[in-house]
């Protein structure tokens, strides 16, 4: 053994003489005879100029580095892959997208579990890096802190990528000419950051915090500002305490952890991305968690923040008046968070929730427990023949809780989307988007795109729609997801036919066709499935070894 016991990995690459080409190629990199004796921190970046999410993480990285190293770690950063849900939606590579959280995840453990170190400072800012990050640091359980990248700023006159599709339904109905759209495209993203709403980066982001994986306020912070340095920064000097108390992902991402995180989540009325992010995170950490967790939860806990897509403020809205840990705090007092939990600060979730302050008075923001936007949960486990082992929805109260439609059928996702656009779908039809699931996309896109057309065509309250695919952090209205089996498997959604009547019921949490039990088998009896629309590459490896978004969809079950 090392002398150094926080050198576990790193003193199997570097010690000895058989060891001595390792660390002539380590000179080479700026390794001092010192550095050999000191526990590597490997800084995991998700820096990319494909999307501004990620644009500045480069000197986010920068900055753990230097935290770690002042610490007296020995650091180094390596890279790993994002994509951009923003750009991809609504097109074929959008199959790539929750693929690139499997990635992420293989990355990380390859680079860390090769080059031996005994530490680690991940980095995201998207959608898929965030989950992807974690699930690498479970799969190694080295002492470890999550940073995130941080939000958008909004952009002229309020306006965010949302505002951008939405404009495409708007000027698809005639509200909106080409030249509104482009003035509304030109301003809307200013520059680097996560999308600016409780959409899925801010969701996950708060999901992790909340869970105590990252620094306390590392959630809740513009993505270029000298508070996110700081972040970063301390995010490195904090992997060295980790090392030296021995704090591992295990002691920290527990059952507990994880129901604090839906419990935050729930209250910020975040993205229904969650559900299937969690489970993933849950799932690789060896923790049982399920989506009937969620359903349990959500009866006890309320909706208080006004956030967008549903609501109206942005999270950098959010970060001015002290960001979630005020919103925790409340929790916390009243009894819906489990404070014992440990955090990547050594400390337990309410030894760091002792001194926060509220938040200022007159904010508008988050309410109170008495003046709830909803009750319970927005986030609606759904059960029932079209869905017999769960679909989740995304509720808030203001799209109603009750839709009966009649069935308009769609094998992709482009397909509903020029009917939308050209004036196809009406009042009263339920669009069933199908074999977009994990497998049958593969890759379980996002209907953004589809959501977005639905509410600029004004059609919010008028239409639903039911996938087996996801949905972005920003959609809004009656849409339900995420619906197991998913039709490539010959799950029920796979044997709607156009006109038949569906019900949702987001009381009861029920998603039922009127269909008989003999007609189901009857229609599966004639069902034939696809053929594979992948035969090599990645996305055919992940349709072969992906599991049912109930279960995460992740890659990697025994």
């Amino acid at each position: 053994m090392p002398e150094d016991k926080r050198r576990h990995y790193s003193s199997q690459v570097v010690d000895g003489i058989g060891k001595s080409a390792s660390r002539a190629m380590l000179r080479a990199v700026g390794f001092t005879d010192a550095d050999f004796k000191k526990p590597q921190v490997g800084i995991a970046s998700t820096w990319s100029n494909v999307t501004p999410c990620n644009m500045h993480i480069n000197r986010l990285a920068e900055e753990s580095a230097a935290g770690a190293d002042a610490a007296g770690g020995k650091s180094l950063i390596f890279n790993t892959i994002t994509i951009s849900d923003g750009i991809a939606n609504g097109t074929e590579g959008m199959k790539y997208s929750l693929v690139s959280r499997e990635v992420i995840a293989d990355s990380i453990e390859t680079v860390a579990g090769c080059e031996g170190f005994d530490g680690l400072v991940a980095i995201g800012g998207c959608d898929k890096n965030m989950p992807g990050c974690i699930m690498g640091l479970a799969r190694l359980n080295r002492p470890s802190v999550f940073v995130y990248g941080g939000t958008i700023l909004p952009g002229e006159n309020h306006t965010d990528i949302i505002s951008v599709f939405e404009a495409v339904g708007a000027h698809a109905q005639g509200k909106m000419d080409l030249i509104e759209v482009k003035q509304i495209e030109e301003k809307a993203i200013p520059g680097a950051g996560s999308c600016g709403g409780m959409y899925t980066a801010n969701t996950m982001a708060s999901a992790i915090e909340a869970m105590g994986m990252s620094l306390p306020g590392s959630s809740a912070q513009n993505a270029v500002s000298k508070t996110k340095l700081d972040d970063c920064r301390a995010a490195g000097a904090a992997v060295l305490h980790l090392l030296d108390k021995d704090i591992k992902p295990s002691d920290i991402m527990t059952r507990e952890a994880f129901e604090n995180a839906i419990t935050v989540i729930i209250t910020l009325g975040g993205s229904t991305n969650a559900v299937l992010h969690l489970i993933a995170m849950a799932n690789t950490m060896g923790v049982e968690l399920s989506l009937n967790d969620f359903a349990e939860i959500g009866k006890r806990v309320p909706v208080l923040a006004d956030l967008r897509p549903s609501g109206h403020y942005m999270m950098s809205e959010l970060v001015a008046i002290g960001g979630i840990q005020p919103l925790m705090k409340r929790l916390l007092d009243r009894g819906l968070l489990h404070g014992g939990c440990m955090t990547v600060t050594g400390k337990t979730l309410a030894e760091n929730l002792a001194d926060v302050a509220p938040y200022p008075d007159q904010q508008q923001i988050i309410r109170d427990f008495n003046n709830p936007i909803k009750t319970d949960s927005h986030l609606r486990i759904l059960y029932g023949n079209l869905a017999p082992t769960g679909a989740v929805a995304k509720i808030t109260g203001k799209e109603g809780t009750h839709f009966t439609g009649r069935a308009r059928v769609f094998h992709s996702e482009e397909e509903a989307q020029a009917r939308i656009l050209d004036g196809t779908v009406v009042a009263g039809d339920v669009l069933v988007i199908r074999y977009e699931g994990p497998k049958g996309g593969p890759g379980m896109r996002e209907m953004l795109s589809p959501t977005s057309a639905i509410m600029g065509r004004g059609l919010g309250s008028d239409v639903a729609l039911i996938t087996d695919g996801r949905f972005s952090g920003g959609s809004h209205g009656f849409v339900v997801g995420h619906i197991t089996p998913e039709a490539a498997e010959g799950g029920p959604i796979a044997l709607v036919q156009e006109g038949d009547i569906i019900t949702i019921d987001a009381v009861e949490n029920r998603i039922v066709l009127d269909v008989s039990e003999q007609e189901l088998a009857s229609r599966l009896a004639l069902w034939n499935a696809p053929e594979p629309k992948y035969k090599r590459g990645v996305l055919a490896k992940y349709a072969r070894t992906v599991q049912s978004a109930s279960q995460g969809a992740i890659t990697d079950l025994p």
